[in-house]
């Protein structure tokens, strides 16, 4: 499996869109990885906008035909935008997880610990 090289990964499987020093708000989702192993997703909890996220904490939740899962900010920051198409038709995550399937917008107010592409990649083949 590969991963788009623009952008950065988590060990929970979350990906964000973001270079670090820019304050820009930066698109969140989950890894293809993530959404190959919880199958057909049928339900999101995203965080409302506003919300004030902190990286590595819940922030919502994914519901698959298999299991529910928790969702985990990448980042720390304010959530301004969340994806009401992955709410109403969450087979958006499952069929473009980082096109279509983005799930909100952050506000970056701190991030570490984030991996690169390759790293995340070799994360995921242990």
């Amino acid at each position: 499996m590969t991963y788009p090289e623009h952008l950065l990964y988590t060990e929970e499987h979350e990906w964000v869109d973001w270079k670090p020093g820019t304050r820009d708000p930066v698109s969140v989702g989950i890894t293809s990885y993530a959404a190959s192993s919880l199958g057909d997703i049928v339900f999101v909890q995203l965080p409302d906008p506003g919300t004030v996220v902190k990286a590595g904490e819940v922030c919502g939740e994914l519901e698959s035909t298999k299991s529910v899962s928790d969702l985990f900010a990448p980042v720390a920051g304010r959530v301004v935008e969340v994806n009401t198409a992955v709410v109403d038709d969450p087979a958006r995550i499952n069929n473009d997880p980082y096109g279509e399937g983005w799930l909100f917008k952050v506000e970056v107010t701190a991030a570490e610990g984030l991996l690169t592409a390759a790293k995340y990649a070799d994360f995921t083949r242990e």
